[in-house]
């Protein structure tokens, strides 16, 4: 039997993704990017602020940095709020040593669990974005569509109401993300988003909401996240600090080369940089990302703005 000849058609094939939700290209054919004060690169310096439940499901999966022995796993439990006692305080001496302006990615949780951290925070006059509720509550494909519209929506709500800033950013625990997440964000407010890693750029990426409904993929790099070097890949601080030094170089030197900007993004965990046989490394990439010249140390929501003001 012939099969017909539209079995062997598929309209989506075309150059890059097989999806409409953004424009694929090559970053050498996009139109260049300038950065405020002629820098080539934007650095975002995203310190999560977290929370981790002890009696954590782990469904569909377990988060990274969660609980990993039987419960109560006291442990890994009391790392994590390590981070938020006692390890954030020398990661924020460090960043004001230094100038960078780091911006925070906050579970909705940590607002009632540690409201004088919260406090703290928002008298820096950083920006803050939302983390989803906790980091066991992952997004994911098989996640019914109103539980994940309430989780969306009481995060939102809890971290808008208790630090009095628009929270128009989003970063989900483990990058997770369901096929509708952007889609329940853009409905709630959310600007821009740090789950797809895939660029060294910005870019556009669409919803359901059409034009109008827009949002911006903001890069969060997984590469350079000190809990994926240090805690999964087993590298040390140095290692560490050593590949973000050689990242911030690389990326000056191109930009300046091709006269395109680029974006330079840290995830930064308490809990394992503000550790006191770690803040030494940490210490040494803040240095050397503020003598560095060409970069410009940005708030993630004014690196959205300045490239959405170069957009067509």
């Amino acid at each position: 039997m012939t099969l017909d000849a539209d079995h062997l058609r598929y309209p989506n094939r075309r150059q890059g993704m097989d999806h409409d939700r953004y424009d694929w290209s090559m970053l050498a054919a996009r139109a260049p990017i300038a950065w405020p004060g002629g820098a080539h690169v934007a650095l975002w310096v995203n310190v999560a602020v977290q929370f981790f439940p002890l009696d954590q499901a782990g469904k569909p999966f377990p988060p990274p940095g969660g609980m990993s022995t039987p419960y109560p796993d006291l442990r890994h439990f009391t790392l994590r709020d390590y981070g938020n006692r006692v390890g954030i305080v020398r990661c924020l001496e460090a960043l004001d040593a230094f100038g960078i302006r780091p911006t925070f990615a906050v579970n909705g949780a940590v607002a009632g669990r540690c409201p004088t951290l919260i406090e703290r925070l928002v008298a820096r006059g950083d920006e803050i974005l939302a983390s989803s509720w906790h980091m066991d509550t992952v997004h994911h494909g098989d996640m019914d569509a109103v539980a994940e519209r309430e989780l969306v929506d009481r995060t939102l709500t809890t971290l808008r109401e208790r630090t009095g800033q628009p929270v128009e950013g989003w970063v989900s625990p483990a990058g997770s993300q369901s096929h509708r997440t952007p889609d329940i964000l853009v409905e709630h407010g959310v600007r821009y988003m740090g789950d797809w890693i895939n660029d060294e750029l910005p870019y556009a990426f669409r919803t359901d909401a059409g034009e109008a409904g827009e949002i911006v993929a903001l890069p969060l790099s997984l590469e350079l996240d000190d809990q994926f070097l240090i805690g999964a890949s087993l590298h040390s601080e140095w290692e560490y600090a050593t590949q973000v030094k050689d990242a911030c170089d690389y990326l000056v030197a191109e930009a300046a080369a091709t006269g395109r900007g680029r974006l330079l993004a840290l995830s930064v965990h308490p809990w394992l940089l503000g550790q006191p046989h770690r803040i030494g490394a940490f210490e040494s990439v803040l240095e050397h990302l503020a003598a560095t010249r060409g970069v410009w140390s940005a708030s993630a929501s004014e690196i959205v703005a300045a490239w959405r003001d170069q957009q067509d």
